[in-house]
């Protein structure tokens, strides 16, 4: 238990440079564009951030939980493909519990916390802007 956890710590040092390196830049900037364009598109289409004071109805919850998930999960997707490349290439093993921590660092989190601001600046936004009179 303590290898594992000495090896777990050693080897997220050791992303911090050497080959591929650049992901950690990189999934986190795409997190973020992620974010923004999921946030300026909910706040449009008048859905909150994870159900918050969103709809009561079951079945519009539903469709708004799952909409949700698959936009967090195409980032996730991401980040896990490009960590089980830089470990397969640098440490020859795929380790899960790395590869979640850094999936869920780099990318999930990212994008949850930008999705979040965004949606929430978004919609405070339209509340403050005069309704459309088409007379």
């Amino acid at each position: 238990m303590d290898l594992d956890f000495v090896r777990f710590w050693t080897d997220m040092i050791g992303r911090l440079d050497g080959p591929l390196h650049f992901r950690l830049i990189v999934q986190p900037a795409m997190a973020v564009f992620f974010g923004v364009r999921d946030g300026l598109r909910f706040a449009r289409e008048g859905r909150t951030f994870l159900l918050w004071g969103g709809p009561k109805e079951p079945a519009e919850r539903w469709a708004q939980f799952r909409m949700g998930c698959r936009s967090i999960g195409n980032v996730f997707i991401l980040a896990i493909v490009l960590d089980v490349i830089y470990q397969v290439r640098v440490l020859h093993w795929v380790y899960v519990p790395q590869l979640l921590f850094v999936a869920v660092v780099v990318a999930v989190l990212p994008y949850l916390l930008v999705r979040g601001a965004v949606n929430f600046l978004a919609a405070i936004r339209r509340r403050r802007q005069p309704p459309d009179n088409p007379s």
